[in-house]
């Protein structure tokens, strides 16, 4: 990556038999469910790194080439340098110099590491790696026959027994905020979490991290005192210089302010120890006592224009399409959807003070796994929504009554079910009655579900939840050859308000796989 000072790896996503991109695909929504693999690496998390290290070798490669990759290693539960899930592209998830590998590369690429792996599957019990596994080695595969300058790789789920923590030698590494997530694989409080995250400091190795919750920041240090892991913190990013003014930062939203001091100091740690000049002031440290504390230095004119050229597409992301202005952010832990939240109503204000007319304000909004929904939605509700969609993170209904299929550990009933029940939740929230006497949704389509009346609906699917909220008003959607689904008049008369408002506010939020769904439809050559 001579052009850039990162290399992006995002944990992989794996396919089997097929020679064409998208066969690969497919098979690979047949190889191991999430649940699955999550409920496997549960069981036999303590052998994880054994078993990774011997599925590497079978691969055709080792732990000692890992070792000349130049990796930065980075944990944490939001605001990772990089991001675990793909939006819309499987190629999104490993970037060579910010770009996603090109299909061919890909294709190519996982053949050659695939078929090592099962030409050796007899003579070892039968055993093939896990959904995540066999694409942490893709991954490595790739990045070692590119031979690129640098891998910043981040953690799947956790850090001690992740796939991942085979590396022995990163140069530095990171940990940006921590959340409850994953529960049941990392235990249910900051504190469990923040053991699991800290497995990944290595002896002599510098780690930093930014300001944690409460809880997390003594067992990180004392996980750090035990491995033998020098252990900082990272300054405010007001403190740092730039020719005398502010940083600008390409990503919106509080919150990314930390993120993009935790990068700062990764990229400059790697920069001074590989002795690579970045124009910067001598790295200082001063003791508080109990872990190190970084200080902030002038950043380089490349990290200052890396800084406000960073995209991050689905994280409080803002995209205007004619009179509907889209906010898109992927938040799905608690705090993560507080400072969606905030994010929202501050940037939402701002739109609405240049608007010619009255505005309308809708969530679509979907949840995943075993996430608190409730909890969620309850930050949501200063919002001050007009109205609320709900919907599963299904592309879309292709012909009445059947699905595009995405893998997802649950039935497409199952998903509406929960969609209703978050309906639900939403109304009790907002004090609303709950009369489930009405039939929703699409005629003549799919199983027939309940209807509320006032402002809370039902899709079956984001292009028809997408179709609804806008009513024509976005070109882009109008302009997709997609079958319009016959929706009951009384569904239809709930948009009045919407087809008079001068403006439309639409967040999409509580899954990456919903937003990844609706950029599909949004922003259709980010897809191609």
């Amino acid at each position: 990556c001579a052009d850039d000072t990162f290399l992006f790896l995002l944990n992989f996503s794996v396919l089997p038999f097929a020679l064409l991109p998208q066969d690969a695909i497919a098979t690979l929504n047949t190889l191991q469910v999430y649940a699955a693999a999550l409920k496997e690496l549960r069981s036999k998390c303590h052998l994880q790194l054994k078993t990774m290290r011997g599925f590497l070798e079978r691969a055709g490669l080792t732990v000692d080439e890992l070792d000349r990759l130049n990796i930065i290693h980075v944990t944490g539960t939001k605001g990772k340098v990089l991001s675990v899930d793909s939006l819309e592209l499987m190629t999104e998830r490993i970037r060579i110099n910010g770009q996603p590998i090109g299909k061919e590369l890909f294709t190519k690429y996982f053949w050659q590491i695939y078929r090592r792996l099962d030409e050796t599957k007899d003579a070892n019990g039968g055993t093939m790696p896990t959904y995540f596994g066999i694409l942490t080695i893709l991954a490595f595969h790739i990045f070692l026959q590119e031979k690129v300058d640098l891998a910043v790789i981040e953690v799947g789920i956790g850090g001690a027994y992740d796939n991942t923590n085979i590396i022995r030698r990163p140069w530095v590494c990171g940990i940006s905020f921590l959340d409850i997530d994953h529960t049941d694989i990392l235990g249910d409080t900051i504190e469990k979490i923040a053991w699991h995250k800290a497995g990944i400091f290595k002896p002599g190795v510098p780690a930093f991290t930014i300001r944690q919750p409460e809880g997390a920041m003594p067992v990180l240090e004392q996980r750090a005192k035990e491995i033998g892991c020098p252990l900082w913190m990272c300054p405010q990013l007001e403190d740092y210089q730039a020719e005398c003014k502010p940083l600008h930062l390409g990503l919106a939203g509080q919150h990314q302010r930390s993120n993009a001091s935790l990068a700062l100091q990764l990229s400059h740690t790697w920069l001074q120890m590989r002795g690579l000049p970045d124009n910067s002031l001598p790295y200082i440290t001063v003791n508080n006592g109990r872990m190190l504390q970084a200080t902030a230095f002038t950043p380089s004119p490349m990290m200052v224009k890396g800084l406000a050229d960073t995209e991050w597409p689905g994280r409080s992301q803002t995209l205007k399409r004619g009179a509907v202005t889209y906010f898109l952010d992927g938040a799905h832990t608690l705090h993560s959807i507080q400072a969606c939240a905030q994010w929202f109503r501050e940037t939402a204000a701002e739109h609405e003070r240049n608007a010619s007319g009255p505005v309308a304000r809708v969530l679509l909004f979907n949840v995943t796994g075993e996430r608190d929904a409730a909890a969620f939605l309850k930050l949501l509700v200063p919002c001050h929504f007009d109205f609320a969609v709900f919907c599963p993170c299904i592309a879309e209904v292709v012909c009445v009554g059947v699905f595009q299929e995405k893998k997802f550990d649950m039935s497409v009933e199952e998903m509406l079910s929960r969609c209703l029940d978050n309906e639900r939740i939403w109304r009790l929230h907002n004090h609303q009655d709950d009369n489930r006497d009405n039939l929703l949704l699409i005629e003549d389509s799919l199983p027939r579900l309940p209807e509320n009346r006032g402002d809370t609906l039902v899709f079956p699917c984001i292009f028809s939840a997408l179709q609804w909220i806008t009513h024509g008003r976005n070109s882009v959607l109008s302009d997709q050859a997609k079958t319009t689904l016959p929706v009951k008049p009384s569904v239809t008369a709930k948009a009045a308000s919407l087809r008079e408002a001068s403006d439309i506010q639409v967040l999409i939020t509580g899954s990456l796989y919903l937003v990844g769904g609706a950029l599909k439809y949004l922003d259709p050559a980010s897809s191609k």
